[in-house]
């Protein structure tokens, strides 16, 4: 045995030293540095190794293409993961009867809105203006936007290009588009499934999820990205750059705020939320760490979903975006905690988290054309904002919001745009929506740009808020949009649902 245990420990010294001989000898078949990766014979050429000028430039063209819709695709799968950050965030902040329902709800609608916005939604948002240069789209592609002439000026009203993403837009940049889009949209059609938590019939929430995605979203979403008229109140009526939202404090955030603002106030608040004498009970979440980590998640997809909004991996100003809304963030999580101990309350993780989700709501808008100090300020602001209207909506309306949804999505989303205009400085956005020159807010000398701002902040809840309204009423009629007394005192997860989420 010990002779061939010798043996078995010689041959693996050989091993070794053979292996270390072979590590540390160079060699020059490879190419560690990539210096010689990718040379005039990788370019496609007629003849190989002899590109033409017109082959190398279309070559570089082609690259540039590449780079951007690869940027614009992991961009859009950060986003995607955000529906995780959501559900686990809305779960945490409920009570753990209603864990499978709650769940339930943020899983469903991405399919459901996917659907939507595939059926509908993405040609009436954006089938006026399919053409994203800076991801292509064949020359064949023919957007084409419903247009009502009001002083003499066309209004763009929706997209008729698209549906289905059918045959006439089979083409890579435009389907690049649709992903990175759709999961933009799935953000807003999240938003009230926290404001309406622990209460909503599954039933009424899937017709909500096509509704919303197919109709509401794409809307309000054409006005101001897809080329409508929020777009052209700078080329119209010499207001600024028009309405100005870089990556959707108001297309995406406000308008679920506002959506779950008014499905919080149809379907009423959760039993024993308020009493009779006008007191404001705590129904408190079951997991409070659960929410932490969801909240991670979804600070993290925001890299995806700002910088990402530049379309283009090319586009420098990705490092500006990507840091003021790092910062904006955080500035709310501190913002909210001075606040808390001013009143003499106690660090409230709840409320921290949603310091930092009212942050970076803020700075969605005006991401691109701040500077961080600015970045700062905004989301400072953002976090006591969140702690003001959630009180106010609570303890002085009744109006039960679980999760804080307006108050973090709807206020911040609408505070968001109005800071844009009043912080934009210059330094980026030249030629946006057709108006030469930079993005100047009213503080760097552009008040226009403030009143663009405000009038797209004012459209979308005169918009958003009675439609949804009185979607929520009328779907009523269809299937009730709550679920019986009895099912909400026991829980969802059975009665809704037909599993329970922890098994005790």
């Amino acid at each position: 045995m010990r002779k061939i245990f010798s043996q078995s420990s010689y041959i693996l010294a050989s091993l070794l030293i053979v292996m270390l001989i072979v590590a540390v000898v160079p060699t020059f078949a490879q190419d560690a540095t990539g210096a010689n990766t990718g040379t005039i014979n990788d370019i496609t050429a007629a003849t190989p190794g002899k590109p033409t000028t017109e082959e190398i430039a279309a070559q570089a063209g082609h690259n540039k293409i590449a780079i951007n819709i690869m940027w614009t695709l992991l961009a859009g799968f950060l986003v995607m993961f955000m529906q995780a950050g959501f559900a686990l965030v809305e779960t945490g902040f409920t009570q753990k009867k209603n864990v499978a329902h709650t769940m339930g709800m943020n899983f469903m609608v991405y399919a459901i809105g996917m659907f939507g916005f595939w059926i509908c939604g993405f040609a009436f948002m954006f089938g006026g203006a399919l053409n994203a240069a800076t991801i292509g789209g064949a020359p064949g592609v023919i957007p084409h936007e419903y247009v009502i002439n009001i002083f003499g000026h066309d209004f763009g009203i929706l997209g008729s290009v698209g549906f289905f993403l059918n045959s006439d837009v089979y083409d890579v940049g435009v389907f690049t588009l649709f992903l990175f889009q759709m999961v933009f949209m799935d953000t807003t059609a999240t938003i009230p499934t926290g404001s309406m938590a622990e209460r909503w019939s599954f039933k009424s929430f899937m017709i909500f999820g096509f509704f919303i995605s197919m109709f509401v979203y794409p809307i309000y979403g054409n006005w101001v990205w897809g080329g409508g008229w929020l777009a052209t109140l700078g080329s119209n009526f010499g207001l600024g750059h028009g309405h100005v939202d870089f990556a959707g404090s108001s297309v995406v955030h406000l308008v679920g705020g506002v959506a779950a603002l008014a499905g919080a106030i149809v379907i009423g608040p959760r039993i024993g939320k308020y009493g009779k004498d006008g007191t404001v009970n705590t129904i408190p979440g079951h997991n409070i760490p659960m929410a932490i980590l969801g909240t991670f998640i979804l600070a993290l997809g925001w890299f995806g979903f700002n910088p990402g909004s530049t379309l283009a991996g090319g586009d420098f100003r990705i490092a500006i975006v990507a840091v003021n809304t790092m910062m904006a963030g955080t500035a709310g999580t501190l913002s909210a905690l001075i606040y808390m101990y001013i009143k003499g309350m106690k660090p409230d993780p709840g409320m921290l988290c949603n310091g930092l989700l009212a942050g970076l709501v803020a700075i969605t808008a005006p991401c691109a054309f701040v500077n961080s100090i600015s970045s700062v300020i905004i989301g400072f602001v953002a976090g006591i904002l969140v702690i003001v209207v959630y009180n106010f909506l609570d303890r002085k309306l009744k109006i039960d919001d679980p999760v804080g949804a307006f108050a973090v999505h709807g206020a911040n989303g609408a505070w968001g745009c109005l800071a844009l205009g009043l912080f934009a400085d210059g330094s980026y956005g030249d030629g946006w929506n057709g108006v030469a020159g930079p993005v100047k807010g009213l503080f760097y000398g552009d008040s226009s740009q403030f009143l663009a701002e405000i009038i797209g902040v004012v459209t979308c809840f005169v918009f958003v808020f009675p439609v949804m309204y009185f979607f929520f009423k009328l779907s009523n009629k269809i299937t009730p949009i709550r679920v019986k007394e009895a099912d909400e005192i026991a829980g969802l997860d059975i009665p809704e649902m037909g599993v329970v989420g922890y098994v005790d």
